[in-house]
C-alpha cells in the first residue's frame, strides 16, 4: 500500500468529478419542459428517454459503485460463491421482459409515478399501497448509504482525509463535499442529472474493466497463475471458522444457498423503487422491450469484473476491509493516472444510483404518504417541492448512517432490504397479470413475509456479527441452507393465495380496480386517458 496522498490519481479523480458536476447542473436545461413543476418532469425526466438513454440510466442504476467494489470483494473473501450476482443478472432480464412493458403501459395510461400508485389503483387499497411504499423507502435507504461507502473506499485508498487519528471533520470532508454536490444537482435537475451523467459513468467503467481484464493478468503472469494462486489461498484454513477460506467452485453443500440467492435476488432486483423510476422514465413500451434484450451486456461486464477478486489475491493485496481490495488492486497495478480514471469510475458509479435512489424514495413518500394521507389536494407543484426536499433528507439520512455506524451495519441492512423488497413482488407483479388476489390477503402475505424474513435474518450470526450476520438460513421442511428472502417470499405467496380463497368465500369487500385490460398493452401512441369512471371490478383478470 502506498503511503500518503496519490496526487496524480487524485487530480484525475477531481477532473472527472468536476466534469460530472457541471453535467449535473446543465442537465436542468436538457430537454427542459414548459411545465417543470411536476413529478413527471422532475422525478421521471418527462417520461421522454429513448432506448440508449434508458439503457445507460438503467445500467447506471443497477450496476453501482457498490457492485464495482462488493462483487469482486466477495470473490476475494470467499471465492466462487461470490459469483451468484452473475447468474442472477442473467435470470432477471427474461423475467422483466414479461412484466415491465405491462407496468410501463398501465403507468403511462394512468399517470402512475411509483409502484405504490399502481398497487393502489389496481387493488383499491391505500393500506396495501402504504405497505409497498414504506418497504421501498426502507430498502432504498441502506442502498444509498452503500454508494457513499463506495466513494469512501476510493478516498481511503487515495489517502485523502488523513489517518484514523485525524479530526473527524477533516477526515470526512471529501465525502461531505461529494454529498453536497450530489444533493445540489439532484435537487436542481431531478432525474435528468443521473441520466446525463450515466453516459460518463458507464463509459469509464467499460474502459477500466476492458483494460483491467487484459493488463493486470499480463502483469501477474497470465490467468493460469492467477487461478493457481487463488486456489492456494482458498485452501488455507480460516482461524475464525476452522474451515477453508473459500473455493474456486461452489461446494455441493453450498449449492442450495447459491441457487436460492441467485433466484431470490433476480426476483427482487426490479422491485426496488429506483429500478422502476428509471423504467417509467422511458418514452415508450418498445423502449423497455429493447432494453431487456441489450441490458445483458452489463452481465458480461459483471462477470469480468468479478474476476478482479481472484486477481487481487494473486497480486498479494492485503486489506483489513475487503471492500478496499479492488481499489487497492488498482492503485498497486495501474499507473497513477489510470488509477485516477478507475477511481473516478467507481466514484461516479456511486453518484448516479444514489441520485436515482433518493429521487425514487422521495417520489414514494410524496405520492403515497404525503398525498394519500397528509394532503390529498396537493397540487403538482407542491408534490414536486415536497419530493425535492425529501430527496435531500433521504441523502442526509444515508450520510449520517455512513459517518456514524460501522460499514458492516450498512451492508447487513442492505441484505435485509433485499429480503424486504422481495415481499412486494406478489402485489406488483401479480397485480400486473391478474386482479384475482384480494387486497387484504396481499397485505397479510406481505406482513408474514416481512416478519419471518426479519426474524430469520436477526437470528443469523457470523464470526463478526451476533445478529444480521448473513442472508441465508435453513429452509423449514427441507433442511437445506437457502436464501431467507426466497423462503419468506414462498410463505408470503402461500398466505396470499389461501386467504384470497377464504376472503372470496366469505364475500369480503374487494377494492375498486381503476384499470382496464387494454391499459396493460397501451403504447405512447395511444390516447393517454386518465381512467376514473366507471371502474372495472377488482376480480377481473387482465
Amino acid at each position: 500500500m502506498k503511503d500518503g496522498v496519490n496526487g496524480v490519481a487524485l487530480g484525475v479523480f477531481i477532473f472527472f468529478f468536476l466534469v460530472v458536476t457541471v453535467l449535473g447542473f446543465l442537465a436542468a436545461r436538457w430537454r427542459r419542459a414548459e411545465n417543470e413543476h411536476s413529478l413527471d418532469e422532475w422525478g421521471l425526466g418527462g417520461r421522454s428517454f429513448g432506448t440508449w438513454i434508458t439503457w445507460f440510466l438503467l445500467g447506471g442504476d443497477l450496476y453501482t459503485a457498490y457492485t464495482f467494489v462488493a462483487v469482486p470483494a466477495a470473490i476475494y473473501a470467499a471465492g466462487a460463491s461470490g459469483f451468484f450476482a452473475v447468474p442472477y443478472t442473467i435470470l432477471v432480464y427474461p423475467l422483466i421482459f414479461t412484466f415491465l412493458p405491462r407496468l410501463w403501459s398501465v403507468s403511462h395510461r394512468h399517470g402512475y409515478v411509483t409502484t405504490s400508485d399502481f398497487v393502489r389503483g389496481r387493488f383499491g387499497s391505500k393500506g396495501l399501497s402504504l405497505a409497498v411504499a414504506v418497504t421501498g423507502i426502507l430498502a432504498t435507504m441502506p442502498y444509498i448509504a452503500l454508494q457513499l461507502v463506495g466513494i469512501q473506499a476510493v478516498l481511503d485508498v487515495m489517502g485523502v482525509g488523513g489517518g484514523e487519528n485525524t479530526n473527524w471533520f477533516i477526515k470526512d470532508l471529501p465525502l461531505l463535499i461529494a454529498f453536497g454536490v450530489l444533493a445540489a444537482y439532484t435537487y436542481s435537475s431531478g432525474l435528468r442529472a443521473p441520466a446525463l451523467i450515466a453516459f460518463v459513468k458507464d463509459t469509464l467503467i467499460y474502459i477500466v474493466i476492458a483494460v483491467a481484464i487484459i493488463y493486470i493478468p499480463i502483469k501477474l503472469g497470465g490467468f493460469d497463475d492467477v487461478f493457481a494462486k487463488a486456489g492456494q489461498a482458498f485452501d488455507q484454513v480460516n482461524p475464525a471458522t476452522g474451515k477453508p477460506r473459500g473455493a474456486l467452485a461452489p461446494p455441493e453443500a453450498g449449492q442450495w444457498t447459491y441457487a436460492t440467492l441467485a433466484l431470490g435476488s433476480a426476483l427482487a432486483l426490479f422491485m426496488y423503487p429506483h429500478s422502476i423510476t428509471a423504467t417509467l422514465s422511458s418514452r415508450s413500451r418498445e423502449v423497455i422491450r429493447r432494453n431487456t434484450t441489450i441490458l445483458p451486456l452489463y452481465s458480461l461486464m459483471l462477470g469480468l469484473l468479478a474476476l478482479l477478486g481472484f486477481m487481487a489475491i494473486a497480486a498479494g493485496v492485503k486489506v483489513s476491509n475487503g471492500q478496499l481490495a479492488i481499489p487497492q488492486l488498482f492503485e498497486d497495478m495501474f499507473p497513477d493516472w489510470f488509477t485516477g480514471v478507475a477511481f473516478a469510475a467507481i466514484g461516479i458509479g456511486a453518484l448516479v444510483p444514489a441520485a436515482i435512489m433518493s429521487i425514487a424514495a422521495a417520489n414514494l413518500f410524496t405520492r403515497n404518504i404525503y398525498k394519500d394521507f397528509i394532503k390529498p389536494n396537493a397540487t403538482a407543484a407542491e408534490e414536486t417541492k415536497v419530493s425535492k426536499l425529501v430527496s435531500l433528507l433521504v441523502k442526509v439520512g444515508a450520510l449520517v448512517f455512513v459517518l456514524t455506524m460501522d460499514k458492516t451495519v450498512a451492508i447487513n441492512f442492505q441484505l435485509l432490504g433485499g429480503i424486504w423488497i422481495l415481499q412486494t413482488f406478489p402485489a406488483l407483479v401479480g397485480g400486473l397479470f391478474t386482479g384475482w388476489f384480494h387486497r387484504w390477503a396481499l397485505l397479510a402475505g406481505w406482513a408474514v413475509g416481512m416478519v419471518y424474513g426479519t426474524a430469520a435474518a436477526y437470528g443469523v450470526a457470523s464470526p463478526t456479527q451476533k445478529h444480521f450476520g448473513g442472508s441465508s438460513k435453513e429452509i423449514p421442511g427441507i433442511g437445506e441452507i437457502g436464501y431467507i428472502g426466497l423462503t419468506a417470499f414462498v410463505l408470503n405467496v402461500l398466505v396470499t393465495v389461501v386467504l384470497t380463497v377464504v376472503l372470496k368465500a366469505v364475500k369480503a369487500p374487494a377494492g375498486i380496480d381503476e384499470t382496464k385490460p387494454e391499459d396493460y398493452t397501451a403504447d405512447s401512441g395511444d390516447p393517454d386517458v386518465q381512467v376514473e369512471l366507471p371502474p372495472a371490478t377488482a376480480g377481473s383478470a387482465h
